[in-house]
């Protein structure tokens, strides 16, 4: 069943964040993960205003979702994050 990471990031550098966008995507390609919503327009129906990015990435497995956010490979990556934005992640099973 496909699994799929949510998060909505605050970027509070956008020149410093391109470092770690780049950094995402080979790393994902080994986990069978797959972007579907990176950070692109969006348009709030309900509730307060959203003015984070929101980014939705699907993987074959929950298990690989959380392979991939755990690897050594990515925890590098986050780094480069971590001090120019603020996120929340989180996974989650598809629904059959």
């Amino acid at each position: 069943m496909p699994a799929y990471i949510i998060a909505r990031v605050k970027v509070e550098d956008p020149a410093l964040i391109k470092e770690y966008m780049e950094s995402v995507p080979p790393i994902l390609s080994k986990y069978g993960g797959k972007f579907l919503v990176r950070g692109v327009p969006k348009h709030t129906l309900e509730g307060p205003i959203e003015s984070r990015r929101v980014v939705v990435i699907e993987f074959p497995t929950l298990s690989d979702a959380e392979a991939y956010y755990h690897s050594e490979e990515y925890t590098a990556a986050r780094k480069l994050r971590d001090w120019v934005a603020v996120a929340e992640f989180v996974a989650v099973d598809g629904y059959e």
